[in-house]
């Protein structure tokens, strides 16, 4: 399991970078989801126009990002998506990080009957929505810490090579206006994975 140290850092860009080649877990109602994360995007608080927390905004919702690093911040997207965020930097410095994808590592049944899919094709973790439907993680979660037993991410020692990720924007931000062109997405190339 990741340390607080591991998200307690201030460079939220970093942290979505590194967050790439880990393995968010889940134990949801006794079962067990794991997926290797595959794509990620920062969000770098009250100064970025994307961000939930930009100009010191805080909210019920938004709140668990003002809590410091180190717990979940899921929110529901279009009153149908939860989405699921790590939170990063210190006490009231709202950073987080959307995990948008990954890969299925571990309760692969699980995940299909929570997409309602009988195949594990390429797409079951693609996309924010599909990913935190996958591993059960909901609005209940948000404030969650990320070092406890229902949502945590493991080190399984996989290196994700630069070459190997795309950076690029992020996806439905249009309104942040020159905050939206910020290169904060970060995506590993054909699922290249490679263990140390």
């Amino acid at each position: 399991m990741l340390e607080a140290g591991f998200y307690t850092r201030n460079d939220v860009v970093a942290v979505a970078r590194d967050l790439l080649g880990k393995v968010l877990c889940s134990r949801i109602d006794g079962r067990l989801t794991k997926a290797i994360v595959t794509e990620t995007e920062a969000y770098a608080g009250v100064d970025d126009r994307a961000s939930h927390a930009y100009g010191g905004r805080r909210t019920q919702r938004t709140e668990p990002m003002f809590h410091g690093g180190g717990i979940a911040y899921v929110y529901l997207c279009y009153g149908i998506h939860h989405l699921f965020n790590v939170v990063t930097s210190g006490q009231d410095d709202p950073k987080a990080v959307l995990v948008r994808a990954g890969s299925p590592l571990a309760g692969v049944e699980e995940m299909l009957a929570r997409r309602g899919k009988t195949d594990a094709s390429e797409n079951l973790l693609a996309g924010p929505g599909s990913l935190a439907c996958a591993l059960g993680i909901r609005t209940d979660l948000s404030g969650t810490s990320l070092c406890g037993d229902e949502v945590w991410i493991e080190e399984h020692g996989i290196c994700v090579a630069d070459d190997a990720i795309t950076v690029g924007t992020r996806i439905g931000v249009d309104y942040a206006g020159e905050d939206a062109a910020r290169p904060y997405r970060f995506l590993i190339q054909d699922h290249s994975l490679a263990t140390t």
